[in-house]
């Protein structure tokens, strides 16, 4: 396999981990009948299901992929959760998180060239 496939394989495992904190957020801000189904159901299965795939896509890139290269592709999760966010939940950021999505996108900036 080429080396440009790990890359995407760790771009879809940071697409999925967004996607799935989008499922596990609105299983959250439901109304359940008891405590118990606050945490099982159907949006926690997916959510964390997801999240496992997630990982394993990690897994897979990080053969290749060098380990000092994960922070700044993390950390550009935060940023698509916050679009993604915006986008289906209609949440509006704070002052406060654009002002750190700022600072991320500086330091994925730095430490990408």
């Amino acid at each position: 396999m080429a080396d440009y496939w790990y890359y995407l394989i760790m771009l879809l495992g940071i697409f999925i981990s967004s996607i799935s904190q989008l499922i596990l957020k609105k299983g959250a801000i439901k109304n359940y009948s008891s405590i118990i189904w606050q945490y099982v159901n159907i949006y926690t299965f997916i959510g964390y299901g997801m999240m496992f795939v997630s990982t394993l896509c990690s897994l897979i890139a990080h053969r290749v992929v060098p380990v000092s290269y994960a922070p700044v592709w993390n950390s550009c999760s935060f940023i698509l959760v916050t679009l993604v966010s915006r986008i289906f939940l209609k949440e509006i950021p704070t002052k406060q998180k654009l002002l750190g999505l700022s600072i991320m996108v500086v330091g994925i900036i730095v430490f990408s060239v």
